[in-house]
């Protein structure tokens, strides 16, 4: 596959270590800065374009990977559209639930596939857990949780935009934990009900929150916890817990750190002690589920089908931390619609 990258700040790096080790060549790169734009360019060996348009309408262009701001890429779905690229971009998908409904529904009319990275769905512990789950080893889920306890310096929110709610849509739920609301979402189901508590600005000179805390109500019937800051020196691991009538199992990380689960038999789980994080530093993360979610994406691409994380899990995810967000403003719970 044949990628054209559209947005070519740091989480487009990866993108290019990941497609280099994959061997999908970047044929070509568009940037709202031009001198950054052409930096990307000479280090990955992809051509530098002008606009956006001229880089969706490349035949040369298999799917275009979208990194830029979540605020700036209606008008790129457009484009994707018009000259039916396939379009994989970046988490959150919108600042809004509108604008992500609307996406969902363009790309649907103009036949395209949508993605959207949640690139720790392709985790060796997540990939196991789903099977688990599915194969009952857990028994009936009664508590899923999620705790995101990071540290981002002054200097990570110095620029305006971060943690801005019309740039970003919010501070650290909707750009850090975001992925763990997914993989709640991906592993236990709809979320029915949450509630929310804030803080904007705890340690930081956003306007919007470095510290969250929420329950949410699922639709099985479990219950669950939201923990999430960017406040927190010196940051720690991230951590997934999920508690059954038969067991528990804990994914520290990237990693399966815990499996205690009564007479279990099975597959022997990849428990491991050492995990891949983001807590204190936004790349020190692992590229091998980025690679795994771009193969998938191809194939879905190939074969006609819906990637693993498509354009609607991206609205699901949005939607519980748009919820969240609006029970912190109301104090009060707020259900979550289950039709689209």
């Amino acid at each position: 596959m044949r990628v054209g990258i559209i947005g070519t700040g740091a989480i487009a790096v990866k993108h290019a270590q990941a497609y280099r080790n994959i061997g999908f060549p970047i044929v070509a790169c568009a940037n709202s800065g031009r001198l950054r734009g052409e930096e990307f360019a000479i280090s990955t060996g992809a051509e530098f374009v002008g606009s956006n348009e001229e880089l969706c309408r490349r035949p040369d262009v298999d799917y275009v990977d979208l990194c830029t701001l979540p605020s700036v890429r209606m008008e790129i779905l457009g484009l994707c559209a018009r000259y039916s690229k396939p379009l994989l971009m970046q988490k959150p998908m919108s600042v809004d639930l509108q604008t992500a409904r609307a996406m969902v529904t363009q790309a649907e009319k103009a036949h395209i596939p949508l993605g959207v990275v949640s690139q720790h769905r392709f985790d060796d512990s997540v990939l196991f857990l789903k099977q688990a789950l599915a194969d009952g080893r857990l028994g009936r889920v009664l508590q899923a949780d999620a705790y995101v306890k990071w540290h981002r310096s002054d200097e990570y929110y110095s620029r305006p935009i971060k943690g801005s709610w019309a740039g970003e849509g919010g501070g650290t739920l909707i750009n850090q934990a975001i992925h763990q609301v997914d993989l709640l979402l991906h592993l236990v189901g709809p979320v029915a009900r949450v509630f929310g508590e804030w803080k904007l600005g705890a340690t930081h000179s956003i306007e919007s929150e470095d510290m969250l805390v929420g329950t949410f109500r699922y639709a099985n019937g479990a219950i669950g916890v939201m923990e999430a800051s960017t406040s927190l020196w010196p940051g720690y691991p991230e951590r997934l817990e999920l508690h059954g009538t038969k067991g528990t199992a804990i994914i520290t990380g990237d990693k399966l750190t815990t499996w205690d689960v009564e007479n279990d038999i099975g597959d022997p789980p990849p428990l491991m002690s050492k995990a891949s994080s983001g807590a204190s530093d936004p790349m020190a993360i692992s590229i091998v589920p980025f690679e795994r979610q771009f193969q998938d994406f191809a194939q879905a691409c190939s074969e006609g089908r819906e990637p693993m994380c498509s354009g609607m899990d991206g609205f699901r995810a949005l939607q519980v931390v748009t919820g969240l967000y609006d029970s912190c403003r109301k104090e009060q719970p707020v259900t979550i619609r289950a039709e689209f």
